[in-house]
This record gives C-alpha cells, sequence and structure tokens, in this order.
C-alpha cells in the first residue's frame, strides 16, 4: 500500500508539472484550455471554472491539457434560436489562431517546467545530501587503471574529452563502454595527466570496468548548491538520452525497460523497502532522487520528435516556419492520431513486459 501511495504521488508531481507547465503559459498567450487533467480513464471529480474543466482521473500514469481548436477539429459553434444556420463564436482564444511563436512556447512549456522540477528537487537534494566526487578511493588490483597509473587520491576530470563532474557520471561512462581505448584526464597534486586505457570486461556483469573504486564524498557549501544541482540534472539527462540511444540500438533487453506497473514495483518499491531501514529522512530523500530521475525522462521523451508527442507538435511547427504556412490542421490531426493509436499499442506491450518480468 505505501509502495502504491508514494508512485502516485511522485507521478502526480511529474506530471502535475508537465500539464501546468502548458497550461500557464497557453493562458498567458490567449489560448483556452478546455480541459485540465491528471491521471486517464474514467473522471473520479472535476469541476469547470471559466471555460477550462479540472478532471482528476483514475489511472494515475498520464494527464491532459487540451485546447480549443486543436489537431484540426472544428472550432465551436453556437445555434441560435431561429437561426436557419450555426454561427460561429468568438475563436480568439483557439490554439489554432495563436501565432506560431506563442504555440511553440506553449508546446515547449511542458518539458520545460519538467526540468524546472527536477533542477528544484536536485537542488534540495544536494543541500541535503553530500555529493560524490568523481575521486578515486581505491584501485582493483590488475585493473586497466593500475596498469595505467591510476591511484587513490586521483580525480578523474574527463573521459574521451567529457567533463566527470560525479563519480556516477564515471559508472555511467563504464555502463555503456563496448571496451574501446578510453582518454582519460586526471588530476594528482595539483597537477593534470593524461592516460589511455582499455577497460577489462568484468564477467561477473558482463560491462566494462575501469577497475575504480569511488567513496569520497563532500557537501555543498553557499552558492555551490546551484552548480551541483546543475551538475545532478546534467547525471540524469546524460543517462537518459544515453539509455535511449542503447535501447535504439537494441543494447537493452526485455528485463531493462519497465512501464509505470515495473516503476512503482521495481523503482518505487524497491528504493523504499531499502531506504525505510535508515529513517523517514532516507525515505524522503530517495522518493526525490526518483522525482527528478522520472521529470526528466518525461521531459527528454516528449520532445522526441514523434507524432502525439510534444516534439512531434513541434516538428509540424518548425515546418510552418520555414514554409510561411501551416500544414492543413486535419492532416497534422491524422498524423497524431495514428501516433496516439500506436502508443496506446506500445503502452499495452509494456505493461505485458512489466508483468511478466514481475510475475515471470
Amino acid at each position: 500500500m505505501m509502495t502504491l501511495i508514494l508512485f502516485v504521488l511522485i507521478f502526480g508531481v511529474v506530471v502535475l508539472s508537465h500539464e501546468f507547465g502548458h497550461f500557464i503559459i497557453a493562458k498567458l498567450n490567449g489560448i483556452h484550455v478546455v480541459e485540465f487533467s491528471v491521471g486517464m480513464g474514467p473522471t473520479l471529480f472535476s469541476f469547470k471554472r471559466k471555460e477550462t474543466v479540472y478532471a482528476l482521473k483514475l489511472l494515475p500514469i498520464g494527464g491532459a491539457c487540451m485546447f480549443e481548436g486543436e489537431d484540426g477539429l472544428e472550432l465551436k459553434k453556437e445555434q441560435e434560436e431561429g437561426d436557419a444556420e450555426a454561427t460561429p463564436v468568438d475563436d480568439s482564444g483557439s490554439f489554432l489562431k495563436a501565432n506560431v511563436w506563442s504555440r511553440i512556447a506553449t508546446v515547449v512549456a511542458g518539458p520545460l517546467f519538467n526540468f524546472i522540477l527536477a533542477f528544484v528537487f536536485a537542488i534540495i537534494l544536494v543541500s541535503l545530501s553530500p555529493k560524490d566526487l568523481p575521486q578515486v578511493y581505491d584501485v582493483v588490483e590488475g585493473s586497466a587503471a593500475q596498469e595505467a597509473g591510476l591511484k587513490a587520491g586521483d580525480t578523474i576530470v574527463s573521459i574521451d574529452g567529457e567533463k566527470m563532474y560525479l563519480f556516477r557520471d564515471i559508472s555511467l561512462t563504464m555502463a555503456i563502454s563496448k571496451g574501446e581505448a578510453l582518454e582519460i584526464v586526471y588530476e594528482r597534486e595539483g597537477q593534470k595527466n593524461t592516460t589511455t586505457l582499455t577497460p577489462k570486461l568484468n564477467e561477473s556483469t558482463g560491462t566494462y570496468a575501469l577497475g575504480v573504486y569511488g567513496g569520497v564524498y563532500e557537501e555543498s557549501e553557499g552558492i555551490e548548491v546551484f552548480r551541483d544541482a546543475w551538475h545532478e540534472l546534467r547525471y540524469w539527462v546524460r543517462s537518459t538520452y544515453k539509455s535511449l540511444g542503447m535501447l535504439i540500438t537494441g543494447n537493452f533487453n526485455r528485463q531493462d525497460v519497465a512501464g509505470p506497473v515495473g516503476i512503482a514495483v521495481n523503482v518505487v518499491g524497491k528504493t523504499y523497502e531499502e531506504a525505510k531501514q535508515y529513517g523517514v529522512t532516507s525515505v524522503v530523500l530517495s522518493m526525490m532522487n526518483i522525482v527528478v530521475l522520472l521529470s526528466v525522462n518525461l521531459g527528454i521523451l516528449n520532445l522526441l520528435p514523434l507524432p502525439a508527442l510534444d516534439g512531434g507538435r513541434l516538428v509540424f511547427m518548425l515546418i510552418e516556419l520555414v514554409r510561411g504556412k501551416p500544414v492543413p490542421p486535419e492532416k497534422e490531426g491524422i498524423v497524431h492520431f495514428i501516433g496516439m493509436v500506436f502508443f496506446l499499442g506500445l503502452m499495452v506491450v509494456v505493461l505485458f513486459n512489466d508483468l511478466v518480468n514481475i510475475f515471470g
């Protein structure tokens, strides 16, 4: 029950942030919001204020911010008594009538607010818990790191030109390594040095390793909190897009992919069970970390240039900027409808995969 409660709260915060981003920027640009909802499926509770219906729905796995006239839908019409024909109502609040930059801002606002939420939570996290420095605590005997001359106390500055701000950055780089030679820039006693090494395969995990241990932590002080929160956010952004790259290239297997049920059980549930033995503070910090992870994931996934996603809508708006006129809205609506059908089918497949991973 606690896992379910935490899952609903976490997903609710992440989805609410995303949809609120769309909502507030639409309002600022004079676009009418027809419905603002959190959740999917049957409506549990709703009320209407001005032109907007606010709704809470049964399934805590999504949300919606629906604009008047979007996706090529016909504008609302009202029938006056005695009129032979319907008279169009004022369509000044229609999504399609807004200028292209207002529409772009409204669509981008959803993912942007996810990144803002993640950054705010990252600030809190680094304020309350120490950061993991990219510093070598110990070196494994016979490892690639030892052969390359790395020693305890060395700080790894970059790997193949990519900056390492956290020890998790190093771990992430090695998790996706294919065993190629790497150029390591490290700092020892204030002097920067460069070495090249080839990671060795860890037979037990099936991944390549430098052969170094982390474990050096430092508290963030003063204005450093904002810098370190940015590094925290950067780590999750790197983790997400690199994981997407692995998924596209087929380097992930079925067990590595999870939907809402898998996240609830394998991420929220297991994290809660591990954290609760250390007290309430540990649970809260762990759940906040999951909020950062999921918020970044939702922000990046929604920016992918696929139909029905925010990124897919942006593609059509960029085409409009190039052409000087919009794509016919009914054609764009059909493309997004096909995308929606595809993602609904994908949700079914992912749900089945979650159940197999949990009970299989």
